[in-house]
């Protein structure tokens, strides 16, 4: 697995380049006051704490009703948080349209609520729906194992576009478009054995096929969907999530 260099002065390179500064500079911004959330919410915590031991001390009967309501309350929001766990997540609903450049569009809702159980997806590779809360890392990376279709969709949310291979794919073409992607920002790359056909690219609501490496298609896929137009969370990270 390696990360994509950027070198010239190509316009969609800088834009990239931009919004990682940007994003860098949130998270730094995210840290400080998350830092300072806590040491407020530790105090409050003691607070609370010398508040609650002397309501205890001052009312034993009001205390015991009042700590019953409060694990039905608690024990009411644990059920709820693991139903959802092994619900898993869901895509919304659409078919996809192909237009006349052969890219295949997602007509309809695609979710993006984060959840931490599978998601059933109706298309192979998913371009968009629910998914994991953490993304996959996608700074120009080639995984030569098959990651996890929820980890992906979301680093798709991050505008980046997912290339995928089966057994059919030729070692040639492999090759070639694992150079490519590790020249690419916002681009990951990895095995999919169960797709349709050999070698696909994906992004949020978007697909196609392409017949190998040499086909002008990847090129004007990667020019149309790295972090375009139809990217729900432009400019976020593609580094710092979940790598191989």
């Amino acid at each position: 697995m390696d990360s994509a260099h950027q070198t010239g002065t190509d316009p969609r390179k800088a834009r990239i380049e931009e919004m990682r500064r940007a994003e860098h500079a949130r998270q730094r911004r995210n840290r400080v006051v998350v830092i300072a959330a806590s040491a407020v919410a530790a105090a409050g915590l003691v607070a609370g704490g010398a508040v609650l031991l002397n309501t205890r001390s001052g009312d034993d009967k009001s205390t015991s009703a009042s700590a019953g309501a409060t694990r039905s309350s608690g024990m009411g929001g644990v059920k709820s948080g693991t139903d959802g766990a092994k619900n898993g997540g869901r895509t919304g609903s659409g078919h996809f349209v192909t237009g006349a450049d052969g890219v295949r569009t997602w007509k309809g809702t695609l979710t993006r609520n984060h959840v931490a159980g599978p998601v059933k997806y109706p298309m192979e590779p998913p371009v968009g729906g629910d998914h994991n809360p953490v993304w996959q890392n996608c700074d120009g990376e080639v995984y030569t194992e098959p990651v996890r279709n929820e980890n992906a969709v979301h680093a798709l949310e991050h505008g980046a576009v997912w290339v995928t291979y089966n057994g059919k794919a030729s070692e040639a073409d492999v090759a070639a478009l694992a150079a490519k992607v590790r020249r690419t920002p916002y681009t990951l790359m990895s095995p999919v054995a169960d797709q349709k056909d050999p070698i696909m690219m994906s992004a949020w609501a978007h697909q196609r096929t392409v017949t190998g490496a040499g086909d002008p298609n990847v090129d004007k896929f990667f020019a149309a969907f790295v972090q375009g137009a139809q990217t729900p969370e432009p400019g976020a990270a593609c580094t710092g999530g979940l790598g191989q």
